[in-house]
């Protein structure tokens, strides 16, 4: 049981951090809230404070951490990242999604 990140998603991060010039204590924060059209949306930031609860794991030299609550919908969630022309962005694979919104940042579990 744990989280996945693709190899695109691990190349961006590891991009994301260099850019912002994040210092090692920095880690992905991975988790679900309540909203969006679907009931749940994802949520995806850089963190540094560690919960007592939290769970971490180590993927491709990428710290990615997620809550407690968060990993109930999240275990076995791949995080990829999508270049499409110009533009990209990072979208979530779950197993654990019933149905989910069209523009794929909202889910029902």
């Amino acid at each position: 049981m744990a989280l996945k990140v693709s190899d695109a998603a691990v190349k961006q991060v590891k991009e994301l951090r260099q850019a912002q010039s994040l210092g090692d204590d920095v880690f992905l924060r991975m988790g679900v809230k309540g909203g969006g059209c679907s009931g749940m949306s994802y949520a995806l930031e850089f963190d540094n404070e560690l919960g007592p609860e939290d769970r971490e794991f180590q993927i491709d030299g990428v710290r990615v951490v997620c809550d407690k609550k968060s990993y109930l919908y999240l275990n076995e969630t791949m995080l990829d990242y999508v270049q499409q022309g110009l533009t990209g962005g990072f979208t979530f694979v779950n197993p654990n999604a019933k149905s989910s919104c069209g523009c794929g940042s909202s889910f029902s579990a």
